[in-house]
């Protein structure tokens, strides 16, 4: 990825995006997004970062670990660690015993009518809510400068492939009706100069993490991640 400068105010940098605690108060640190934890090494260059506290930064990393562990898990099929072709859920579900069992808990076996063995898998939704809701503020404020410093009126995630035609159409296509970007955003800079962008979504890694921004009316962010899982925040206000 490129960096790209932005221009927006300035005194909507004053507070942690995730706590609204007022920045020059807290320890912060430069916070991913999305986590470093979703993406495969080696990282893409210039990963956007935004300035958070520490201990709000900090206090995302047990459910982060809890999304890419069972992420990993439903794309291999298996709680197996040799299973897994991403080395971190490798490594979590060899060191985190309770996790693992907590990923078996999760999948239910069955059989179809053909008599093909099948899983389904129940997330833990709060927990998988919370990483999207994390980064979905780390994009909107690092494209348009906007903290979302209320709860979001609708958080949705789902796998693609269970998607109808339409849905995956309506989804890909977020839109903007024909406005463009605030001035000085990196968003803006996108849009005029394609930077990182395939369609409306910007590439972060290929395959990996590709999210969505649009601002009008609402702020509504949507994101893939390893083109499996599909998720969608909006706020009203």
């Amino acid at each position: 990825m490129d960096q790209i400068e932005e221009f927006v105010d300035e005194r909507q940098k004053a507070w942690c995006i995730h706590c609204g605690g007022w920045i020059v108060e807290l320890e912060t640190n430069r916070d991913h997004v999305p986590s470093k934890s979703l993406l495969r090494k080696p990282y893409p260059t210039n990963l956007p970062v935004v300035q958070v506290c520490k201990a709000c930064n900090e206090g995302f990393a047990l459910d982060e670990e809890y999304l890419i562990g069972f992420l990993g898990c439903v794309l291999a099929g298996s709680t197996d660690p040799n299973r897994q072709d991403n080395p971190k859920v490798e490594r979590i579900l060899r060191e985190n015993a309770k996790l693992r069992a907590r990923m078996d808990r999760a999948r239910t076996e069955y059989q179809t009518l053909g008599g093909e063995t099948r899983s389904f898998w129940k997330p833990e939704t709060e927990r998988v809510n919370r990483v999207i809701v994390k980064n979905a503020r780390g994009h909107a404020f690092f494209e348009y400068g906007e903290p979302m410093l209320t709860e979001p009126e609708h958080v949705w995630s789902a796998p693609l492939e269970g998607l109808t035609s339409e849905q995956r159409a309506a989804f890909e296509n977020i839109g903007s009706g024909g406005l463009l970007p605030e001035v000085g955003s990196r968003m803006l800079t996108r849009v005029m100069t394609g930077q990182d962008l395939s369609g409306d979504w910007v590439i972060v890694q290929d395959g990996i993490y590709r999210y969505a921004v649009a601002q009008f009316g609402v702020m509504l962010v949507r994101s893939v991640l390893f083109e499996y899982l599909a998720t969608e925040v909006y706020w009203s206000e």
